[in-house]
């Protein structure tokens, strides 16, 4: 009688998060925003939620928490019950490239379990309309023959504005100095107003500013040209091969969130990414849909992580 309730027991151990899983979510869910609201990231997450609401009849609420890079979010969901109340909808900075620049109270592999990577972009490489340069080549020169660093427009240390010029500086050996921005909105601004010479923004920060006579857009960080600039070349065939810089944003979830909830989330992004209504939703945003597998996910984590741990701690980072 003992071993059949010991059985029991360990079968209901073994059912226990499927069972969870079946129920969930039966309160509110937190969507964890490392930005202030605006810009990509926080469109993608309410975008997101609100899909997310309909689909599961229960609220996605987004929850900005914006400092610190980022990290202040990372580390709250990281420190999170893991019972899938709590979600963090990252960009590639908090996960891939914080360690690598400053100190966190989280591992980016072992504290969180990936669910998918909803969308992701490449970046567009623009200029104040003062610079006496029309195309990238003549850019590169001109950045060379210049007295002292030259500056450009960051939306803050760690993000892709400052990377992809990190990137773009070491392969074509240019002397450069950043200029943070509490985001890429503040960024655009002075571009435009010609008190910063360059910043390689998000495609959302530029499509608004088609035709504008005081921007001069002249490259994309992408491996491939993008479809909404179709004319500008990328870094890589302007004369960098191999030359890719490129963002996503996924939803994440504490480690030991039970696997069920995990997949369940999952199948909902890939399902939400081939939505016409949701890819034109991102499509305003100048984002690619892209829905992969938790695995996958997790893949390409160790790849930035990699990549970025390279690129960064030889300049002292």
């Amino acid at each position: 009688m003992n071993v059949l309730k010991t059985m029991f027991a360990v079968c209901l151990m073994m059912l226990a998060p499927q069972l969870h899983a079946q129920s969930w979510p039966t309160r509110p869910v937190r969507v964890i925003v490392p930005f202030a609201a605006g810009g990509n990231t926080d469109s993608i997450a309410r975008l997101t939620a609100e899909r997310l609401s309909k689909i599961f009849n229960q609220q996605f609420i987004v929850e900005n928490r914006a400092g610190a890079g980022g990290a202040i979010a990372a580390e709250t969901v990281a420190r999170a019950e893991p019972d899938g109340y709590t979600l963090f909808l990252s960009s590639i900075t908090q996960v891939s490239v914080l360690p690598f620049l400053q100190k966190v109270s989280y591992d980016s592999v072992k504290d969180f379990a990936p669910v998918s990577i909803i969308g992701s972009n490449g970046l567009i490489l623009g200029i104040s309309a003062s610079l006496p340069v029309s195309t990238f080549p003549e850019l590169i020169e001109y950045i060379r023959k210049q007295p002292t660093r030259f500056p450009y427009a960051t939306a803050g240390v760690g993000a892709l504005s400052h990377l992809a010029v990190v990137e773009l500086a070491r392969r074509a050996k240019l002397e450069v100095q950043d200029v943070n921005y509490k985001g890429g909105a503040l960024a655009m601004a002075d571009v435009l107003s010609g008190q910063v010479p360059l910043y390689f923004g998000n495609l959302s920060d530029y499509m608004g500013h088609a035709g504008n006579p005081r921007l001069k857009l002249l490259a994309t960080s992408s491996s491939r040209r993008t479809p909404k600039f179709p004319e500008l070349p990328t870094v890589a065939e302007a004369g960098y091969p191999g030359y890719e810089v490129v963002t996503w944003n996924g939803l994440l979830a504490p480690a030991h969130t039970p696997a069920p909830i995990i997949d369940r989330l999952a199948r909902e992004i890939q399902a939400l990414t081939r939505e016409p209504e949701f890819i034109a939703g991102l499509d305003k945003l100048g984002v690619d849909p892209v829905g992969n597998t938790p695995a996958q996910f997790a893949e390409t984590i160790r790849a930035d992580m990699k990549l970025y741990q390279t690129l960064l701690q030889p300049a002292g980072n």
